[in-house]
This record gives C-alpha cells, structure tokens and sequence, in this order.
C-alpha cells in the first residue's frame, strides 16, 4: 500500500477523483519517534514542578485582577463563584484532551502539531497561524497593561521616567509605549538564556503572585467574618441576574482561564513527558480555579457586587474598609500577574514558529536550534522583537478578542483529535523517497511496482485510489494478498467512525450558529436548533456504541494519560469552544479573516510546495518499522 499522497491524501488508504488538488490539505505527518530525528533537539530539562510554573504564571493574569469586578456588577452577582467554577470545568474539558495528545505527541508544537497528525496539513497551518496571532497580540495586550499598573508605584503615569511613559506622536495620533516594549525585550532576554533559567524565573514571578492571592484571601477572609459579609446579605438574593446570568459569566470568565495550553507548548523539553505532562496541565488547571474562586467568593463578600470597581474591583474593596496600604501589595500581584503572563505568552510562539519551520512550512531559518541554550533562539530573537515593535506603536486592546479565536480554535481540533485517535487513527506513515531507494534490495522483489530509481511505478494514481490497494499492488511483498473477513469489518467500522466524527462536527457546528443567530427568526432559530442537535445526539450515541480502534494504544508514545468519558467528554469540549469562537462577534472574525488571508497565500505560495511531505510516499504503519530496519541494516 505504497500511495503518493499528492494525489491520493493520506487516512485510510485514498479518496478518489475529487482529492486531486486537494492532497497537499489532508495530507499528515508522522509521530515524532526515534525514527523521525531530522532536526535538532531541545533540552530536556524541565520538571513537573516547572511545568505547574508555566501553567500557573501563563493562566493567572490581569483576569482575577480586574474581570471579576466587571462580571460580577453584569452579570453574575455574588453567583461569580459558581461562574468560574462551570468556567473551569468546560477548561478542563480541553485539559484532558491535551494531557492525552501532550503525552502521545511529546514534540514542539501544541496544538499544531496534534493537528497535523489527525486531521491534515491544512488545519493544521490554520491552528498554527492563528496561534501565532493569538500569542502575538496577547503578549502586546499584556505588556500595554502593565505600564499602568507598573505607574502606580510611581504616584502616577505622570510620575513615570520619561524614557518609561507613554508619549502622543506629534501628527499622528499614535501613543508609543516604551515600557511595554522594554519588559517583552525583558523577556525575550529571559527566554534566550534558556528553558531552564525562563522557567526559573516564571516559577519565582509566580509565587509571588500566588502569596498576593493568598494574601488577598486570608485577610479578605478576616475582614468578611468581621463585618459579616455584606456582599451576601442582600435582599436580590445569591442570583440577582438569575442563571442565565451565571451562565453568561462563565462564558466571559472562561477566557482568564486560557494559559495552560503553554504547558504543552514544552512537551519536548520535558524530562519525563508521559508522566510529567499530565501533572503540569492538570496541577496548574486546578491551582488556578481553585484561587480565582477563593478570591472571588472573599471580593463578592465583602462588598456588594453593585458597589464594586470594574476597573480595580480587589483594591477598592480593601479600601472601602480603610486598608489603602493593601492597595500597594495588591499591585504588587498585579504586576507579577501580568508579567507571568507575559512570559506565558511569549515563551510558546517561538516553538510554534519552530515546529513549523521542520515541517517545511515556514522556512528552514525558524527551526534552528542553538548549540549552546538548546531552544530556537532565532526564532525566540525574531518573535521577541516583533512583539514588542507592536506593543511600542499600537494599542492592541481593541485587538483582544482575537486573541481569543486562536485559542478556541486550538481547543476545538485538540478535541476532534482525540477522537480521530481513538476511533480512526491514522493507518499509514509517510516515507520519504529516498528512504525507499535505500532500502530498494527489500522492496523490488514486486514485479515492476517499484522501479530501478525507488520511485513509485506508473500506476495511476486516481485508478489506484479508486480501485483497490491490493490489486494495484498485488506483487509487493509487504502487501497481504488476501482480505479477510476481518479487515472487511474493520474497513467498515472506520469507515462509519469517520462519517460520524464529520456529522458530530456538523451538528455541533448547525446548534451553535444557531443560538447564536440572533438576527434570524425565532422559528428558523429553534427548527435548526433541533436538527443539529438530533444530530449531535446520533453521533454521538453511535461513537459511544462503535468499539474504539485497536491500535489506539499503540499510538504515538504509550503509557501516558487516557482521557475519560470518550466520546462524551470531547464532544463537550468541541460544543463549547465552538459556541465560544461563533459568539466571538461579526468585526473580531473580520479583524481574523484578514489575518487567516495572509495565512492562506502563504501557504499557497510557500509552504505547500515546500512541506517536508511533498514527496513523500504512504506505506502502511506496520511495515514502517520493517523498512527503517532495513534501512539501517542496508547502511551498515
């Protein structure tokens, strides 16, 4: 079952007539492994302690500081902890399905490399564009917010240095920040000297932030019993926004949740991925809920939600009890929050860059890796600087929300997957062409299939894939002659596995679009509503009745997480952050749409006739191993 995927695609051995063109889209990438060691490596040298660092710096930011105080006036009431409760749940949703892909896929890349081996080439350069805007803007959102905090300590952004406050460009109506651009030149800095000394210095930002929270809660807690929680002892009740209420916070709180997705960003240079991975995500996702409702049930209880400041919600509940020196300790956390996520933000984008620089899709410059700190220094110099060129000319802020569309994005084909894996991994590896040249002694014994140059014999393409593999290639001798009535069956099973997954997606996707269709008429709302999610229900009541792929366990590394409740957990997962990502607004998919051109020229004119598969050649995954072996035996 040799295939050149140009013409056939990748998956369960080929599609027909209509994949022509469209090959290079579908096209997927193998599992890093032992055989796969083209490039340079990146050290190993983080922990599971290390990890909870990076989750919990790159989480907890300018959110718990500053949002709770909004959703709680808006929307939620004192029913803000029940927010950020259901909030963290639906976030550990995607941490389970990242855990399971960290821990088989242990390579640079997130959510983009996960991509390119389940689903395709095409989605995968999406998630990964998209990715690099959302790291982009979230670091220059986060640098131009903590000048102001930073200005407090000060008495004021008037009080600031003058080479550190903001100044108008005169004729222009630009305000230039350079202290936002100095503190991600700070981090870039940082991340240069190595994974090993950033990660030290998040680890140490970071615990300052927590002692401020704890701070926070305990004498927050203090001042409650004192006073005996008047934020609770009103006459509109614990719901004064009702639950619908509560449940339209957590759709805003859900996003100061969104960080720990950097954890995987470092599978590669984890000591003990398998097990260490899983700790990071999971430690880092329940530290974070476990303290923004801590804080959030002490801020709603010592003042009524109606009273508190949207803009500085914990500072002014401590100073309504006559506390301002608090005031300056809560900056203090603040300013480590935002810097914490700063590093957060920063620290991914170079390895996204990276990852897809190996894969031939960006070019070679990226995905260097320095002899001496092992990380992509390059990549880290050049995202650095333009991040922080951005941070000093623009105000980012209306800009937010897009950073919101990579990160959804992200989660939602993290989820499709985790099911792909489970019910139809991917049956085939590619081979580069020369490889087979190398071991042409083994795979010439067929009768012309292979010729004298290790290059596919002229069997058409489109007849091969439309038509079966067997015949096409029926002298090779790593092909089986015969299909029994097992492989009839299991043909079948991944055939409607495959289907179903597609119709999960599209019923998800007909019920989100229209709830959230306001300006469509009710009965149109509620009959598509209906259909999509019939739809839903039945495919996902098939996935749970069809027996997972067998060879699931095998794939990728072993031994690591498994996520639960399959496929009822990650339909969870795509439902909402599908909701999430339609509800976004018509100017931020706009804003993204111009983005996502840029992406899709690129990788017309670049990245798809330069991808490290271009020529590569699909064999089934069981006799991968066979061919390597005879490659490195051919070699000796």
């Amino acid at each position: 079952m040799i295939v050149e995927d140009e013409n056939c695609g990748v998956g369960s051995g080929g599609g027909g007539r209509w994949l022509r063109g469209f090959g290079s889209l579908i096209r997927r990438k193998q599992v890093d492994s032992v055989h796969v060691r083209r490039h340079g490596q990146l050290a190993r040298k983080l922990s599971a302690v290390d990890l909870v660092g990076i989750g919990v710096g790159a989480t907890i930011g300018a959110g718990v500081y500053i949002l709770i105080g909004t959703v709680a006036r808006e929307q939620a009431g004192p029913a803000l902890v029940i927010s950020l409760l259901i909030a963290g749940i639906a976030a550990g949703l995607s941490a389970f399905c990242y855990a399971e892909l960290a821990c088989r896929c242990p390579s640079a890349g997130s959510a983009y490399h996960y991509t390119y081996i389940c689903i395709g080439e095409g989605i995968a350069w999406l998630v990964g564009w998209s990715l690099i805007l959302e790291y982009t803007i979230g670091a220059s959102a986060v640098a131009r917010g903590i000048t102001p905090n930073l200005a407090l300590f000060f008495g004021g952004e008037d009080n600031l240095p003058s080479f550190l406050a903001r100044h108008t460009l005169p004729g222009l109506e630009i305000v230039v920040d350079p202290c936002a651009a100095a503190l991600i030149l700070l981090v870039t800095l940082l991340l240069c000297l190595g994974i090993k000394e950033s990660s030290m210095a998040q680890s140490i930002v970071t615990t300052v932030n927590v002692c401020v929270m704890l701070f926070i809660i305990l004498v927050g807690g203090y001042l409650g019993f004192k006073s005996g929680w008047v934020g609770y002892e009103l006459s509109s009740g614990y719901f004064p926004y009702g639950v619908n209420g509560m449940f339209a916070g957590s759709a805003i709180v859900f996003f100061s949740y969104i960080g720990f997705d950097s954890v995987s960003s470092t599978a590669e240079e984890v000591k003990n991925p398998q097990r260490d991975l899983p700790i990071g995500i999971s430690t880092a996702l329940t530290i974070c809920c476990v303290l923004y409702m801590l804080v959030a049930a002490v801020i709603v209880g010592l003042v009524p939600y109606y009273e508190l400041n949207p803009d500085t919600p914990i500072s002014s509940a401590f100073s309504s009890y006559g506390m301002q020196w608090a005031v300056y300790i809560i900056t203090t956390g603040a300013v480590t929050a935002l810097f914490a996520s700063l590093l957060g933000s920063v620290l991914p984008q170079p390895r996204v860059f990276m990852a897809m620089a190996r894969d031939g899709l960006l070019p070679h410059f990226f995905s260097d890796i320095h002899k001496g700190t092992q990380i992509p220094l390059k990549s880290t110099i050049v995202t650095g600087v333009f991040a922080a060129t951005l941070a000093f000319f623009m105000d980012v802020s209306q800009l937010a929300g897009m950073v919101s569309v990579g990160t959804l994005l992200a989660f939602t084909t993290v989820a499709v997957s985790v099911l792909i894996i489970r019910y139809v991994p991917p049956d085939e590896v590619p081979i580069p062409s020369s490889l087979l040249t190398s071991v042409d002694p083994l795979l010439r014994q067929s009768s012309g299939d292979i010729g004298e140059d290790g290059s596919v014999s002229p069997v058409d393409p489109a007849s091969y894939c439309e038509n079966s593999h067997l015949e096409a290639l029926l002298g090779h001798p790593l092909i089986i002659k015969e299909v029994t009535k097992d492989e009839q069956n299991e043909k079948a099973r991944r055939k409607l596995a495959s289907w179903t997954i597609a119709l999960l997606c599209i019923g998800i996707l007909i019920v989100t679009s229209a709830a959230s269709a306001d300006w469509c008429p009710r009965i149109l709302r509620l009959t598509l509503c209906g259909m999509g999610g019939i739809l839903l229900l039945c495919s996902t009541i098939v996935l749970a009745c069809v027996k997972q792929d067998d060879t699931r366990h095998s794939f990728g590394h072993s031994g690591g997480f498994a996520c639960p409740f399959v496929p009822f957990l990650p339909a969870a997962c795509i439902l909402i952050n599908t909701y999430l990502l339609i509800d976004l607004g018509v100017a931020t998919w706009l804003r993204v749409s111009v983005w996502m051109l840029i992406g899709v020229l690129v990788y017309l004119f670049y990245g798809r006739t330069h991808s490290s598969l271009l020529h590569a050649i699909y064999v089934p995954s069981a006799y991968a191993d066979e061919i390597h072996r005879s490659q490195a035996s051919h070699l000796a």
